[in-house]
């Protein structure tokens, strides 16, 4: 059995040999953005990312414009114009629930529609999928993570957990030391996105220059308004076919109000958390009643008690879990 290179092209079989027929004439290469565009797909992507996340406008037009430099670069490319690949490896800093992951995906189709990466795949990691806890276990736990993502995006949650000056004995730098070589010698067929909170990657930065220094993009995730969240909350609920009464409308929009002041807010995360429990709270409801059947409107709209039900409407106690 034979292996191929990633990347490379397999030698032709003897039955491609003998019926292999001329080769069509050569497309001449796009000269224009919108012949790129064209040839891409890359607009598609972009309505896709418009489409399924709320707000982010500095998030989307930063990624617009991330889009735009490679289809110049492409285009310079077809010129016969020097050009130096640029360079993607980026960081996106925010809170929890702001859509970062949502938008690596996104990012990683854009590359791989462009040509910058081979296969547009998302490889999402956290700490402990990259660092061991004993000597000789981190290198080729980081190194399987980077041998998944090549060709592709490699997402590293809450990256900030890899540097614990606090611990001598935290293995976490050699991952990082791994990180940076790789992200330099293969930055033509790997991406790096590194994620976490805004003051937190800060900090990750200052105490890593190198890393910073190999980070060209970076993206500031803003925290949803409560008008935001209540349409998230819409389509939330729209995809497992689902919908708020008016009354259950009006309550949830207090009790997101109630829940932005409360600490550990997740953003998106924490109204899919709340939707759920109020589904559970639905569901209680309608199966107290076993001998009543049940239209396809009872089953499908939330009511305005199995909101109201919520701990948080009844005091602070248990308000981080309502």
């Amino acid at each position: 059995m034979s292996y191929l290179i990633p990347g490379s092209t397999p030698p032709p079989t003897d039955a491609a040999v003998t019926t292999a027929a001329a080769p069509a004439p050569a497309t001449p290469p796009a000269r224009s953005v919108g012949a790129v565009l064209a040839d891409t797909q890359v607009e598609a992507v972009l309505r896709e990312l418009d489409d399924e996340l709320v707000g982010l406008a500095p998030v989307k037009a930063r990624v617009r414009d991330i889009a735009a430099l490679l289809v110049i670069d492409k285009l310079r490319t077809h010129l016969g114009l020097p050009s130096q690949p640029p360079s993607l490896h980026m960081c996106f800093s925010g809170n929890p629930g702001t859509g970062k992951t949502t938008v690596a995906l996104r990012m990683a189709q854009i590359l791989h529609r462009l040509g910058y990466v081979r296969k547009g795949h998302l490889v999402a990691v956290t700490r402990d999928d990259l660092v061991g806890q004993y000597i000789g276990h981190t290198a080729p736990k980081t190194r399987e993570v980077l041998k998944r993502a090549m060709g592709g995006v490699l997402f590293i949650d809450e990256a900030y957990y890899l540097y614990r000056p606090e611990n001598e004995r935290d293995y976490g730098q050699e991952a990082i030391e791994i990180l940076l070589q790789v992200m330099e010698n293969h930055r033509d067929d790997l991406v790096v996105i590194l994620a976490g909170y805004e003051d937190r990657m800060n900090t990750f930065f200052q105490s890593n220059p190198g890393m910073r220094s190999r980070i060209a993009h970076h993206l500031s995730f803003p925290d949803y308004s409560a008008d935001e969240l209540m349409q998230i909350s819409r389509q939330m609920l729209a995809e497992q076919n689902y919908r708020f009464s008016p009354e259950a409308a009006e309550a949830f929009e207090r009790y997101l109000g109630l829940r932005l002041q409360q600490p550990h807010f997740a953003n998106a995360r924490s109204v899919r958390n709340a939707l759920d429990r109020a589904r559970l709270r639905q569901a209680s409801r309608l199966f107290a009643q076993p001998q009543r059947e049940l239209t396809a409107e009872e089953l499908t709209t939330l009511q305005a008690p199995d909101i109201l039900a919520s701990r948080l409407f009844q005091g602070a106690e248990g308000a981080g879990h309502a």
